[in-house]
C-alpha cells in the first residue's frame, strides 16, 4: 500500500521516532500525540452584493503543559485542519524544547 501520508500523520511519524529515542513513557507519548482542542467555527458573512457568505475557520490549541499554546495564523480559504494540526504540533514542541 502506498498512500501519501499528510502532513499530521508526518508529525506523528516525527513524534514517535523521537519518543523510540528518548524511551518516552508510553502515557505521555500517547497525550502528545493527539491535540488537547480543536475548535471550529462558521461565520456566517453578509456580502456586498446582499448574499450571505459562510467562512468556515479552526483552531488547534496542542498542548499547554510546558506555557501558553502558541501557533501561527493563516487565511487561506483552502487551509485543512489537517495542517493546523501538524502546525500546533511542531510549534507545541519547539517551544517545549527552546
Amino acid at each position: 500500500m502506498n498512500k501519501k501520508s499528510t502532513l499530521f500523520e508526518m508529525a506523528q511519524a516525527q513524534l514517535d521516532e523521537a519518543a523510540g529515542i528518548l524511551n518516552l513513557d508510553s502515557g505521555i507519548h500517547s497525550i502528545l500525540r493527539e491535540p488537547m482542542k480543536e475548535f471550529h467555527v462558521s461565520i456566517p458573512v453578509r456580502m456586498d452584493n446582499g448574499q450571505t457568505k459562510v467562512f468556515k475557520g479552526f483552531r488547534v490549541q496542542y498542548n499547554n503543559a510546558r506555557g501558553p499554546c502558541k501557533g501561527g495564523i493563516r487565511f487561506h480559504p483552502e487551509e485543512t485542519i489537517d495542517v493546523v494540526k501538524a502546525l500546533a504540533a511542531w510549534m507545541t514542541w519547539k517551544c517545549a524544547t527552546v
